[in-house]
């Protein structure tokens, strides 16, 4: 079990909830009524993108997902090539992003 911790860009705590290793971060952040913009639901529009504090590194992430946050303009050009990522706070989709054992703080931006 883990906790994740979700505040907003402007450090405001909107909800923390207990996870299972496994658990869908966008499907908790939905459960949780937690302000986080999605349209998709399946990691093209990019609209999930939150931060993450206390993800264990390096991140592996799929070229879709990459890709994405390139577009949406949250990473470089040189990091959505890179196949490992060592961020301390990466960019990443909610929708991609599967919970771990560790607790997480998920930022999310105001809107």
């Amino acid at each position: 079990m883990s906790w994740i911790r979700f505040v907003s860009e402007s450090g405001v705590l909107l909800n923390e909830s207990e996870a299972m290793a496994g658990d869908n971060l966008l499907d908790i952040a939905r459960l949780a009524d937690v302000p986080l913009h999605w349209r998709c639901g399946q990691g093209t529009c990019g609209t999930c993108k939150v931060r993450i504090a206390g993800m264990a590194a390096p991140q592996r992430l799929g070229g879709k997902e990459r890709n994405v946050l390139l577009r949406a303009g949250a990473i470089s050009a040189e990091l959505a090539a890179s196949k490992e990522w060592n961020e301390p706070e990466p960019w990443r989709l909610a929708c991609h992003l599967e919970v771990t054992e560790e607790d997480w703080v998920v930022c999310c931006p105001d809107y």
